[in-house]
């Protein structure tokens, strides 16, 4: 995907992303080694060549020590207060057919968030760490069937359960299927 095909949005998540590297006084290789994503991959990234994927995206906001919603955020305008549908920042994975909504985003003073997810019947995300060590989660399934593996324990979610947790390591959401599952996710930082 060449720079002309990426959005406004993922234009200025890559400004961000090199921006971090920098303020963090970082190489491409001090960053890979933390991260686990390919020293010529955040190049590529970087350089607004790629859009990343929700996996990579969780990587970097592990080394970062960021949840990705306040990365997203920091690439966005101030949000107001009432953000209206129409208006809540939307990001697409096409690799994973992850689609996140960003229903009440971070903003300053406010330590929770709040995401609406959707994932295709088959489709998994995996996540190495969590962006902040202890990070609160409530995760609320609105419609379909989740797997979601949480301190190596997957638990069975169906339409109206509810997850509550704190995340200490590896996470991972599956869509069994057979139709897409749609879930709130209550983000709350320690």
């Amino acid at each position: 995907m060449r720079d002309s095909e990426l959005s406004p949005e993922d234009l200025r998540l890559a400004a961000r992303l090199a921006a971090l590297r920098a303020e963090h006084g970082w190489s491409l290789d001090d960053l890979a080694a933390r991260s686990g994503v390919s020293r010529s991959t955040l190049s590529r990234l970087e350089r607004a060549e790629i859009s990343p994927t929700a996996a990579q995206l969780g990587r970097l906001c592990s080394a970062y020590g960021r949840t990705m919603s306040r990365l997203l955020a920091e690439v966005e305008a101030e949000p107001p207060q009432l953000l209206r549908a129409p208006d809540q920042p939307v990001w697409r994975d096409p690799a994973s057919g992850f689609v996140r909504r960003s229903v009440s985003p971070p903003h300053a003073g406010l330590r929770g968030e709040l995401i609406e997810g959707t994932l295709h019947p088959g489709a998994a995300i995996d996540y190495d760490a969590p962006p902040v060590p202890g990070i609160e989660q409530h995760l609320w399934v609105l419609d379909g069937t989740l797997e979601l593996t949480v301190r190596g324990e997957t638990h069975q979610l169906a339409t109206g359960d509810c997850l509550r947790f704190r995340l200490w390591g590896r996470s991972r959401f599956h869509c069994p299927g057979p139709r897409p599952v749609r879930y709130a996710l209550a983000v709350v930082l320690p």
